[in-house]
């Protein structure tokens, strides 16, 4: 299916007007493999091309790096695209394998000024807590995210992976332009009550790994045997040994719609992603993850693609029937407090 020049649609009630499709941009630093900078930023290029406007990264991928990363493209192209940030993973250098969950104010303080320091900016457009420590309490959390609005650091707010309950309680303390959760046609946890509350507020939904980190592309099929260390997905329980083999049978309506459509499994995957925008009644704009300027021509097509209600639901029980979890251990994810 041929690309074009992707819509735009606007996050949250009063946010930014974005590309109908983002970029998630986690990959080019860590998790997924080495890395070809050259065609990485020629992939941010190719991207803003097509539309896309909505970059996104966190402070955690790659220990900062990737915020760096970012700073010479968002330099170039400050006034045409908004840029989402993260905090709320603490890593260490010393410790690559430190992880900790810091939502306490003089933390986000700290963590808000470092970011506008690695991207070279003023103000971050889009400030996510990118995941949430039930020590704290949520409204001094988001308290003190409030203030880095009014101190000019930040225009809006997001949360990521929280439950339905969280976000209206975040939202009351100050308004929240979208929420940040996995969601697929093999992830829908938030279905069962964040994407419900954000359409009650009026807060957009940005999905993650909407293309089931590869997987529903059919770009591997068992990551324990085809990746290379150090993937990320070598660790996920769905991707590897018996799980995944019976995982990728869940695959073939996907494949058949696909070839339906003259498209590609990964078109067809965030076509579906797309459409529950008007399914639920909310903006919807994933931000598929790639380093590869081709692959953001193949999926900002897929904003194009509209399938019928016998597709749908075909591919409707699919999430149902995957085996495994998303990650090795779900206690630090809202979706497994839900």
């Amino acid at each position: 299916m041929p690309a074009g020049r992707i819509g735009t649609v606007r996050l949250g009630a009063a946010g930014p007007l974005v590309g109908a499709q983002g970029l998630g941009c986690m990959g080019i630093s860590e998790f997924y493999g080495d890395t070809d900078e050259a065609a990485a930023r020629e992939t941010l290029e190719t991207a803003l091309g097509a539309g896309v406007t909505l970059y996104d990264t966190a402070d955690m991928y790659g220990q900062g790096a990737n915020e760096e990363f970012l700073a010479p493209f968002v330099a170039a192209h400050r006034d045409e695209i908004v840029l989402a940030t993260k905090f709320a993973n603490e890593r260490r250098a010393d410790d690559p394998a430190y992880r900790s969950i810091r939502n306490d104010p003089p933390y986000i303080r700290q963590a808000v000024d470092a970011s506008l320091r690695r991207l070279g900016v003023d103000v971050i457009d889009l400030y996510y807590m990118h995941r949430r420590d039930p020590r704290v309490p949520l409204a001094e959390s988001v308290g003190a995210m409030g203030e880095l609005v009014a101190a000019g650091k930040v225009r809006f707010l997001g949360l990521s992976e929280v439950t339905g309950a969280e976000l209206r309680e975040a939202h009351a303390v100050h308004p929240i332009a979208a929420v940040q959760s996995e969601w697929s046609l093999f992830s829908r946890d938030v279905e069962r009550s964040a994407v419900g509350a954000a359409a009650d507020l009026g807060v957009a939904f940005v999905p993650y790994s909407p293309l089931g980190r590869g997987f529903l592309t059919g770009a591997f099929q068992d990551a324990g045997s085809e990746l290379p260390e150090g993937d990320l997905r070598r660790r996920q329980p769905r991707f590897t040994g018996d799980n995944a083999r019976r995982n990728a049978e869940l695959l073939e309506p996907l494949r058949r719609t696909a070839k339906a459509h003259d498209a590609t499994p990964a078109q067809i995957a965030l076509a579906w992603v797309h459409q529950r925008a008007a399914v639920h009644g909310l903006p919807v704009v994933p931000i598929p993850g790639t380093r590869r300027p081709a692959r953001v021509l193949e999926n900002t097509a897929a904003a194009a693609v509209t399938l019928d209600a016998a597709e749908l639901a075909e591919l409707e029980p699919i999430a149902a029937r995957v085996l495994g979890d998303r990650y090795p251990d779900m206690s630090t994810t809202a979706a497994a407090r839900e």
